[in-house]
């Protein structure tokens, strides 16, 4: 037996919750909730160096840029460095008048009272009162029964209240309060302990408390977490005279899903971090819940259009990493390597380009990169295990290249062959340069000297070629008549005894705009075996392209010969 099989057995199946009529399951979410931002406490508590003064006002003042209202600032009674940041904020000028700033503090009567002083000045304030509920630490860290736990929770909301009467100044100060551990907790006792809180506030519909549900260690699945705040609501005396709120965690791995199933029971506020940072596997990321809801057709009511810059000051104030997989902000999210992916995508880019259509419809990705402030040129990237069109995508996207389907398989088989001896992706430039290689580099067996086309020699309106082709070293005047520039070309080169060639499609574009722009054309021949092979030409004149094009394949195909 497995060690793994033996250890499962310690662990206690999580409590399910009676709810056989639940509601959420049916519902949409069409509107963005209050936001609060929690990084400059709960995110900075789990850094393994917190940020400093200047790394936290820079982080303030983004998230303001961004568009939170409410934006907990720290634990001011916890530390003097706690205490300072917030005294800074406030003397400072740097808190919009349309912000909320949030200060933490445990349900303790000397930490409320320093709580306190340190917001004094402020306009707009919420002060937000703790104690855990959760049944194993009232079992094993505070050895207290639940009545001792309410206790605790409605003499701190008393205390809180007769400050506020007390308090000196113009500012508006709002309540939070959060059972800690709110989901290890049974859902009665939850109801209960808010329920007393809010008596003790004396909240009314019209000066409303908020309640704050923490999933703060994540211990079941995500549904079971939306019945807890559905029956927690459901059963909430007085549910108009407070604000539903979740703060979820990520020790499951599932923060974002417990979040979204919260909304759809009920839940009116969250609060998280950008990009998840917090304790252990961190809290929920707002930044990917609201882009979430913005692929639904949902306003997150957050600036989430510049995402690099957002992970740059993030990794810089934090010294954390937003993994290279991390949703919508991680460097490779929006970039494809295989295949079939790669021709889908660009398959998609196309279709969006000649239907006209308003809505985003490109496979593989779920969101528009340009909408998050991303690039269109790295959505594909070259390895081994890319496909045919993925080379021809970053050729056209990154190069203004647009090869014919046609030449797709030709060129991809000499990516793929660069990318097994590389053993590596190659970079937009490589790329390039297997294509200059492949097509323009290339030993010229033969090749065009002085020539010069002319107009129709007789009424059936034919172009004669008129000029040298250099053959092994020796020249040779040749012309030719034929219905167009390729055709009068052909017919030289059958007179110059270069001969089982047939021409069998053609493609050309500008490769620039301007008068100075380039034509470039796309030979494609049959060869004396029958096979296919291309030809690469560009000129300022299209016909000349055309010419160096054919010379192109021919001299390809002579040097597989």
């Amino acid at each position: 037996m497995s060690k793994m099989k033996q250890g499962a057995s310690k662990y206690i199946p999580f409590q399910q919750i009676e709810l056989p009529d639940r509601q959420w399951p049916a519902r949409v979410i069409d509107k963005a909730p209050v936001w609060c931002s929690v990084d400059l406490r709960d995110g900075n508590q789990a850094l393994v160096d917190p940020m400093n003064m200047e790394e936290k006002l820079a982080f303030f003042h983004t998230l303001c840029d961004m568009g939170f209202k409410e934006i907990e600032v720290g634990f001011p009674s916890a530390s003097e460095t706690e205490y300072e940041i917030c005294r800074e904020l406030i003397e400072g000028g740097h808190i919009p008048d349309d912000v909320t700033i949030q200060v933490l503090v445990q349900a303790r009567p000397h930490l409320i009272q320093k709580t306190f002083q340190a917001i004094r000045g402020a306009k707009n304030v919420i002060v937000h009162f703790y104690n855990s509920t959760s049944t194993l630490q009232r079992k094993v860290v505070f050895k207290k029964d639940m009545a001792g736990v309410i206790q605790i929770a409605v003499e701190g909301a008393k205390l809180i209240r007769e400050l506020t009467d007390q308090y000196e100044g113009d500012c508006n100060i709002r309540y939070e309060y959060s059972p800690e551990s709110f989901s290890g907790t049974e859902m009665d006792n939850a109801v209960d302990i808010c329920a007393a809180v809010l008596d003790a506030l004396g909240a009314t519909a019209e000066n409303k408390v908020i309640l704050n549900l923490p999933n703060t260690v994540e211990m079941c699945t995500p549904n079971t977490f939306a019945d807890q705040v559905e029956y927690f609501i459901r059963h909430l005396p007085g549910r108009e005279r407070a604000i539903i709120s979740v703060h979820p965690h990520n020790d499951r791995g599932t923060g974002v899903a417990a979040t979204e199933l919260a909304l759809l029971a009920g839940a009116e506020r969250v609060e998280g971090t950008l990009f998840g940072n917090g304790e252990r596997t961190g809290n929920l990321d707002i930044v990917a819940t609201g882009l979430n809801m913005y692929t639904q057709g949902v306003d997150p009511e957050l600036d989430l259009s510049d995402i690099p810059a957002l992970r740059e000051m993030y990794e810089r104030c934090t010294r954390m990493h937003v993994h290279e997989r991390h949703p919508y902000a991680g460097e490779l999210v929006f970039t494809a390597f295989s295949g079939s992916h790669q021709d889908a995508i660009n398959k998609g880019t196309a279709y969006m380009q000649t239907s006209g259509t308003g809505k985003w419809e490109i496979p593989y990705l779920p969101i528009d990169p340009a909408d998050v402030g991303r690039q269109y040129e790295p959505i594909i990237r070259i390895n081994s295990q890319s496909g045919k069109g993925g080379a021809a995508f970053v050729m056209q996207h990154a190069f203004g290249l647009t090869l014919p389907k046609e030449m797709h398989p030709e060129f991809g088989a000499m990516v793929k062959a660069k990318c097994d001896r590389l053993g590596r992706e190659l970079s937009n430039e490589e790329l390039l340069q297997v294509f200059e290689d492949g097509y323009v580099h290339i030993p010229q067996k033969y090749a065009l000297g002085e020539y010069a086309f002319s107009g129709a020699s007789s009424a059936d309106g034919s172009i004669r070629f008129t000029g040298v082709i250099r053959a092994d070293g020796e020249e040779r005047q040749v012309s030719g008549k034929g219905n167009g520039p390729i055709d009068a070309f052909f017919s030289a080169l059958h007179k110059a005894g270069i001969d089982g060639y047939q021409f069998v499609n053609y493609h050309e574009h500008a490769v620039s705009a301007g008068a100075d722009s380039q034509a470039i054309a796309y030979i494609q021949l049959k060869k004396p075996d029958g096979k296919s092979i291309f030809g690469v030409g560009r000129d300022h004149s299209i016909n000349v392209a055309s010419v160096k094009g054919v010379l192109c394949a021919i001299n390809r195909a002579e040097m597989e010969s």
